[in-house]
């Protein structure tokens, strides 16, 4: 048992060891990028205002012509089909 534990611990410790990095550039990195995004905002007095054509609702899509919605239609049932015969080829192949 002492073993095991033993085992256990120096897995555990040479894992923890194997992702490490003592590379400044990576901790640096994110620094970076926050700092200039915060150097970017420093001059800005101004508070944000609300857009009000932001929130209002989508106007409604046009209309399909019937021919349009035929063929919408038949593209899914195609697809529909292609997933079947897919699903049962997988199945023959399992078996």
């Amino acid at each position: 048992m002492k073993f095991r534990l033993a085992l256990t611990v120096a897995a555990t410790a040479a894992l923890a060891a194997c992702g490490s990095s003592e590379d400044a550039s990576l901790e640096a990195e994110a620094d970076t990028v926050e700092m200039t995004a915060d150097e970017a905002l420093t001059d800005v007095e101004e508070m944000p205002v609300e857009d009000p054509a932001a929130s209002a609702e989508a106007a409604e899509p046009e209309a399909m012509a019937p021919a349009e919605e035929a063929q919408i239609q038949e593209a899914g049932d195609a697809a529909a089909d292609t997933a079947a015969a897919a699903m049962d080829a997988m199945a023959q192949d399992a078996n």
